[in-house]
């Protein structure tokens, strides 16, 4: 794959600028590479002056293709009316008989169609395209907006068809970066809104790859962003995952994408439980037949069950087994994960492992080892419950491995074989500080929890410990090498 120096041709093209004016194909380079390099505030006005630059210049044509890329720009970031006027501003440009410059017009009013939600209007334009498209970018689009309108109307097995049909021009290398950052993501995030895992890994793989022969590339933005971190993840990538979470979720939101349940797992590992709830529990509300909800009533699920409230655990789980059809492996896993999950919370761990070893075995075909590791540590627990302490050993040695190799060191400390009671991870971070001294006004200002959760949680400690005081509690951390230090 061929590189291409975008920083030095950004920082060549910007200094002959402040020299002298670009010419305008110059311009359209600078836009490009600005766009690349991610100062999309700059890439308007760059295109801006071709546009008005080729017109000058008597270059029509030109003048309506820089005009086209403005308002695509403008699309993809959002400001539809701004897009809009420009694309009634090339329409009157656009000569009789060029019928690659009409369509292209024709194509951008369907993605104005499409972004303002109708796509049973859009579909049939983004088709019609197709038949007169020549060009590789031209052909991209719209066959990227043939494939998000079937997405959007349900029709997803030939949404995938056709973005398939659009990364056949993008993997060749035929076509410009603006498409190709949009194709990419554009088929990650149909296949993540699929559950077909294995597929959105594959293309994650073909983007980084993309990505690494494009010096100074920027091209995560918006929901890719949180696609990307949900696939590192998967893959394993932990600690870049981990890296990248915050910051994603944090832009992704900026541009109007919706971040759980990313950002309630992210917050429930900082400690802020209530807020990680409260946040699962609006998108829950807001949208019943949202997507991502199978995703929403999995971390609900898990955060019920670190709060010990199994009621809500139970209804969650049974909830999400409704959206685990057998067509798709991962939400088989997902629901047979939570399954065996409330079964052990609810003092079944006979009734656990079967469920816990269907999703081990999905986790594994689907290559996706942090969540095969984290369903070892509950067949773990259950084998502890059932007395079976060589199995006990076994998994949690297993899952010890995996997540040393992902470098995942907060989930190193549950597959430690003294911290296999029954206490759960937050449990285990309370009885820490108990074992220091720490008030539970302390403890909840430390892991940012209420004093009410603290209480519950320092209530559940000691009915699992069979203690009754906070000494007792101290008392048996420091026996069982649980206070954190060696």
């Amino acid at each position: 794959m061929q590189q291409h120096d975008w920083p030095a041709e950004y920082a060549e093209l910007t200094a002959a600028d402040q020299r002298a004016p670009l010419s305008p194909a110059e311009l359209d380079r600078l836009a490009v590479a600005a766009f690349v390099l991610g100062h999309d505030d700059e890439v308007a006005a760059y295109r801006e002056r071709a546009h008005e630059g080729h017109l000058a210049a008597g270059d029509t044509d030109a003048a309506i293709r820089s005009g086209f890329w403005l308002g695509f720009h403008l699309q993809q970031r959002g400001d539809l009316s701004r897009a809009a006027g420009w694309q009634a501003r090339i329409m009157r440009l656009a000569p009789e008989g060029n019928a690659e410059l009409a369509g292209r017009l024709a194509m951008a009013d369907a993605a104005l169609t499409m972004n303002s939600g109708d796509a049973a209007t859009a579909l049939p334009l983004f088709e019609e395209n197709l038949h007169w498209a020549t060009e590789p970018d031209t052909i991209v689009l719209a066959a990227l907006g043939r494939g998000n309108c079937l997405a959007m109307l349900g029709r997803g097995a030939e949404a995938l068809v056709a973005l398939d049909e659009a990364m056949v021009h993008v993997t060749g290398g035929q076509v410009g970066p603006e498409v190709t950052g949009m194709a990419y993501c554009a088929v990650i995030a149909l296949c993540l809104n699929m559950y077909d895992i294995r597929r959105a890994q594959e293309w994650t793989r073909a983007l980084s790859g993309w990505c690494d022969s494009q010096p100074g590339l920027v091209p995560y933005r918006g929901a890719c962003l949180v696609h990307r971190a949900q696939i590192l993840q998967f893959r394993g990538a932990w600690a870049e995952a981990a890296n990248a979470a915050e910051h994603a979720y944090q832009l992704a939101a900026g541009d109007g994408v919706d971040v759980q349940p990313g950002l309630a797992r992210l917050r429930a590992a900082q400690g802020r439980l209530d807020v990680a709830i409260a946040g699962l529990e609006r998108a829950l509300a807001e949208n019943p037949f949202s997507p991502v909800r199978p995703m929403l009533l999995a971390a609900r699920v898990e955060l019920a069950i670190e709060c010990s409230d199994r009621e809500t655990a139970r209804k969650a789980a049974a909830e999400l087994n409704e959206f685990a059809p057998a067509e798709s492996p991962y939400l088989q896993a997902l629901a047979a994960y939570a399954e065996g999950a409330v079964r052990i919370a609810c003092g079944d761990p006979q009734g656990a492992i079967p469920p816990l070893r269907r999703a081990w075995t999905l986790w594994q075909r689907l290559e996706m080892p942090y969540e095969g590791a984290r369903t070892r540590l509950l067949v773990a627990e259950a084998c502890r419950q059932l007395g079976d302490t060589d199995a006990e050993q076994m998994e949690l040695d297993s899952a010890r491995a995996v997540f040393e190799r992902l470098g995942a060191d907060g989930d190193l400390t549950m597959a430690e074989p003294n911290n296999s009671s029954t206490l759960s991870p937050r449990e285990l971070e309370v009885l820490r500080l108990l074992a220091t001294g720490a008030t539970n006004r302390v403890v909840a200002d430390q892991l940012f929890l209420s004093e009410r959760t603290v209480a519950r949680h320092v209530s559940n400690i000691f009915g699992k410990l069979a203690v009754s005081s906070r000494a007792a509690a101290t008392a048996y951390a420091y026996e069982h090498g649980l206070t954190g230090h060696k």
